[in-house]
C-alpha cells in the first residue's frame, strides 16, 4: 500500500485510539481494559477502520497509522530521543 493508494478516511477519536494501541501490539482484551470498553467493541472499531481505509490486515493498519501520522516508526522515535528532541516518556 503506497501513499498514492491510501484512502484518507475520517476516523473517530476512539477509532484512532484503538488503532494506535493495536499497532503498538495491544490485544483486543488489553485495549478494551485500557479504554473501559468490551473486546467486542474493540473489534467493531477495528472493522470500521479497515472498512473506511480499505485495508485487510494488521500490517496495512500499521502502515496506515504511520502514513496518517498517528504512529511514529520506532527508528524515528529512537533517533529523536537520542538527539534530545523528545524525552523518552514523550516518545510513546
Amino acid at each position: 500500500m503506497s501513499s498514492q493508494n491510501l484512502v484518507h478516511p475520517s476516523f473517530t477519536a476512539r477509532e484512532r485510539e484503538v488503532l494506535v494501541q493495536l499497532c503498538r501490539g495491544g490485544t483486543y482484551q488489553a485495549i478494551a481494559r485500557s479504554l473501559g470498553i468490551s473486546p467486542h467493541t474493540v473489534d467493531t472499531h477495528i472493522r470500521r477502520v479497515r472498512r473506511k481505509a480499505g485495508v485487510t490486515n494488521r500490517s496495512q493498519l500499521v502502515l496506515l497509522a504511520v502514513e496518517l501520522g498517528l504512529l511514529r516508526p520506532a527508528s524515528l522515535t529512537a533517533r529523536a530521543v537520542a538527539e534530545g528532541e523528545v524525552q523518552p516518556s514523550a516518545a510513546r
